[in-house]
């Protein structure tokens, strides 16, 4: 028996993930949360073997954050991202916080039964999209960004200046321009917004 937890901050997605596994053998859900803070209150309650976390979770709580946090616990379950989300921010986001798999909401059923048997199991659950986007960042280190560029080009996104997204990172000022340097060089602009605008069209931001 897999027994999962389910993190997403929309009741009818919650609803429907019950449906789903309810109605299949081999599953219980142990336990709902909306928030980074719920998520972790109810692994540590309930000790599940596995975690489907949305990235974008109620009171502005991160997926991102809270599969770090509950990955950092003592007996931490396995995490299976089902997000809307597929930029390269937010899939490096996940990966780096230790999620084991990363599935889009538009998955087939017998897709997403799979992919939490597979991550349950400890092995690695990427949706096809996904694999090839990691791929193509393999393919094409030139257009690839690292995880910190992708921070700072979101808060200037944002429209905040290089102080405000020093503050926010805990780094020099100095620090963001020479990473807002590297971002320009490999996005091939000169400027904040050419780099914001590019990164969206290749898919590296929302």
């Amino acid at each position: 028996m897999i027994r999962l937890v389910v993190a997403d901050d929309h009741p009818i997605v919650r609803a429907g993930l019950h449906a789903l596994f309810e109605s299949e053998d081999g599953f219980a859900i142990v336990g709902d949360a909306a928030t980074a803070d719920e998520v972790v209150a109810v692994v540590e309650r309930e000790q599940p073997d596995l975690v489907l976390m949305d990235l974008q979770l109620g009171a502005g709580s991160s997926g991102a954050d809270a599969t770090r946090r509950v990955r950092a616990l003592a007996t931490p379950p396995y995490v299976l991202v089902l997000t809307n989300y597929d930029t390269d921010a937010d899939i490096l986001g996940a990966v780096e916080s230790g999620a084991s798999g990363y599935l889009l909401k538009d998955a087939p059923p017998h897709e997403l039964l799979a992919a939490v048997r597979a991550a349950a199991a400890g092995e690695s659950a990427l949706a096809p999209v996904i694999a090839s986007r990691l791929l193509d960042r393999l393919r094409a280190p030139r257009v690839a960004l690292s995880a910190r560029e992708i921070q700072v080009l979101e808060i200037v996104a944002d429209g905040r200046s290089n102080a405000e997204a020093a503050g926010v990172l805990f780094v020099s000022e100095a620090t963001v321009k020479s990473h807002l340097v590297h971002v320009f060089a490999k996005l091939d602009v000169s400027s904040r917004t050419a780099a914001v605008s590019e990164a969206r069209r290749l898919g590296i931001l929302r």
